[in-house]
């Protein structure tokens, strides 16, 4: 299933880019595909590349964009260059960015840089029930902000390439550490913010959702491409090694 697999995982940003600040307002996701159009291109976009760490063992690549245009023109470097001989991605999807269904996300993606790992959630809902979706993401900030728990993500809506009602939450980790500090560890005062917002969530995900799922991915330097401005003091990790 789509929802499934659906992520990750490969970050496009422009080449000269700075650290970001702001989250792209469109991500184009492509499952199992290759690093090979934009290094033998030279495709003027930063690629991050992951690798899946539960579930399906993938691969995924995502680009970054501000504007369908820039879809375009990225379509028409690889094939002005490549011709037939650019190969077809299994399955691509194209995702729009949700700042109101995200959690902190400038705090996010200004962790990219130092992220070796992402958290995804995967969700699919039913139609008709994007508002009931809606509280169920504010219910759980509302948990979220009452343990004082640092685990800012990005949320996207998928408009084109997947089921209507599929959306992707992307959490970067600096480590799997981060995993170890949960709800085991929140204060007293906070429990019964959480315990109620657990209660009003399950009564909310019964009626809406279809589909949920939680997938652990791996950042792969050797099959990303990050600027000089974007690797900043993370030099050593992103450039360090040998490119395949």
């Amino acid at each position: 299933m789509w929802s499934r697999t659906l992520l990750f995982g490969l970050f496009a940003l422009c080449a000269t880019a700075q650290t970001p600040s702001q989250p792209p307002t469109l991500i184009r996701l492509i499952r199992n595909g290759s690093i090979k159009p934009y290094s033998d291109t030279r495709a003027p976009v930063t690629l991050f590349g992951m690798k899946s760490l539960s579930g399906f063992q993938e691969t995924w690549l995502m680009e970054a964009h501000d504007s369908f245009a820039s879809i375009e023109n990225l379509d028409k470097t690889i094939a002005n260059s490549l011709g037939d001989d650019s190969p077809s991605p299994p399955r691509t999807m194209i995702a729009l960015y949700r700042p109101g269904l995200s959690y902190r996300p400038e705090q996010a993606i200004r962790m990219y840089p130092k992220a070796r790992y992402f958290q995804v959630f995967i969700y699919r809902i039913r139609p008709g029930t994007d508002s009931d979706f809606a509280d169920l993401v504010k219910l759980r900030r509302q948990a979220l902000d009452a343990i004082n728990l640092n685990r800012p993500d990005i949320a996207y809506q998928v408009i084109s390439g997947a089921e209507s009602g599929t959306y992707v939450f992307l959490g970067p980790l600096v480590s799997l550490a981060t995993l170890d500090s949960g709800l085991a560890n929140s204060p007293v005062y906070a429990d019964g913010v959480a315990d109620a917002s657990v209660e009003a969530r399950r009564k909310i995900a019964a009626d809406g959702e279809m589909s949920r799922e939680n997938l652990l991915f791996r950042i792969d330097p050797r099959i990303s491409n990050v600027s000089e401005a974007f690797a900043a003091d993370e030099s050593e990790f992103w450039h360090g090694g040998k490119k395949p």
